[in-house]
């Protein structure tokens, strides 16, 4: 009785053994067939996100597309700009600007290529739509890369790696479909705020193009001259704004740059929410900050700055309610540091950010506001009705 108690104890525990063993061995192939089924979820997700962001564009052009038509933009998709060489730091805002330029360039020929029907601003619209669908394009082809890697090489940690990644990927991908519908069709977004306050500061003054889709306007802001400038609007556009400023400074006593730009908050941060200090509020590659840098160096001119802080979706999403509300308290801003500005001499105020849907003047700003506000409680509506069912 006993030895057979003892055996019956030896082979379950034997048998809790092999199968230990046979999990070690299985349980890593397991997670990796769920994450695999995960991740292939989320490419083919992106992928469609893709392939919707290129019907935006393509619907701009033409409700009948053309197989060339669709030849030439899937082709387009994949176009690129390879970074200067950096080692020698010396000429690099040079080499960067000349590259930058001749990436506007190919894509402003590409975009009167496909679409010559199209007015200059619907052209511009359509060239920003464009470069959100390839930068949907390559997060989608960066996803799918990993997927068949982890499949080829069965890593789990790589697998771990990019599954820790995807909320914020997704994200961020949603994002861009939103921003490049916007974008197509000429809808302001949350990076167009600084456009905003400069073409609400500039009223009903006669602007003229300074430079490259930039333009600038001279009134009295509080007994002060002001220099206003913004990216030509209302098409989608950046402007060359280091250039326009250089420009002025050449030809006139500068007693203070004031910079106006969107901000990514942190977590926890109200969107909308302003803040104010020193320094150059420009992002993007740097090329327009370091000339103003280096003029305000040269000529010893401050620089002061006026941020809105949002999100990085809502800076390519549809400008939010919460953004807008931010624009008559950055106006107020800017018109009280210009008025306590001792130093002599006349300021420039700049308005830095993507115009698309704001033109370039109030009555036009107050019309992109319009727009904003209709897209705004179209997206609330859409949002009740999923919620509802």
């Amino acid at each position: 009785m006993i030895t057979s108690q003892l055996f019956g104890d030896s082979f379950t525990n034997m048998i809790w053994f092999l199968l230990f063993i046979l999990l070690a061995f299985l349980y890593p192939r397991i997670m990796i067939a769920q994450m695999l089924f995960k991740l292939e979820q989320t490419a083919q997700m992106l992928e469609s996100f893709t392939l919707k962001a290129k019907n935006i564009v393509v619907k701009k052009i033409t409700k009948r597309p053309k197989k060339d038509l669709m030849s030439a933009i899937n082709n387009f998709l994949e176009f690129f700009m390879i970074e200067p060489v950096s080692l020698d730091p010396f000429g690099i805002i040079k080499k960067i600007e000349h590259i930058f330029n001749l990436y506007e360039k190919r894509f402003k020929y590409f975009v009167s290529r496909i679409a010559p029907r199209l007015n200059s601003e619907e052209r511009a619209n359509l060239a920003m739509g464009l470069s959100g669908a390839i930068s949907l394009n390559q997060i989608a082809k960066i996803v799918r890369h990993y997927v068949e890697l982890i499949r080829k090489t069965k890593n789990l940690q790589l697998a771990l790696l990019l599954q820790m990644q995807l909320p914020m990927v997704e994200r961020i991908s949603k994002a861009l479909l939103k921003g490049t519908e916007a974008l197509t069709n000429g809808w302001p977004i949350g990076d167009s705020v600084g456009a905003f306050v400069s073409a609400h500061l500039i009223g009903n003054r006669k602007v003229k193009e300074i430079e490259t889709d930039t333009i600038v306007a001279k009134r009295k802001i509080e007994g002060r001259d002001v220099y206003i400038i913004k990216a030509k609007g209302p098409g989608g556009r950046l402007g060359k704004l280091g250039k326009a400023v250089e420009k002025i400074v050449k030809r006139e006593k500068i007693a203070k740059i004031i910079t106006i730009d969107a901000a990514l908050k942190l977590e926890g941060e109200k969107s909308g929410s302003i803040a104010e200090g020193v320094g150059v509020a420009i992002g993007g590659i740097g090329v327009d900050r370091a000339y103003i840098e280096e003029l305000a160096v040269r000529k010893n001119i401050p620089l002061d700055s006026v941020i809105i802080k949002m999100s990085q979706e809502e800076a390519i999403q549809p400008i939010t309610k919460e953004i807008l509300l931010s624009i008559p308290r950055v106006i107020e801003l800017v018109e009280k540091n210009i008025m306590e500005t001792r130093e002599k001499g006349k300021i420039i105020v700049v308005g830095v950010g993507n115009t698309v849907g704001v033109g370039n003047g109030k009555k036009e700003a107050e019309e992109a506001e319009k727009l904003a506000r209709k897209i705004i409680a179209k997206e609330k509506m859409e949002k009740e009705k999923k919620h509802f069912f």
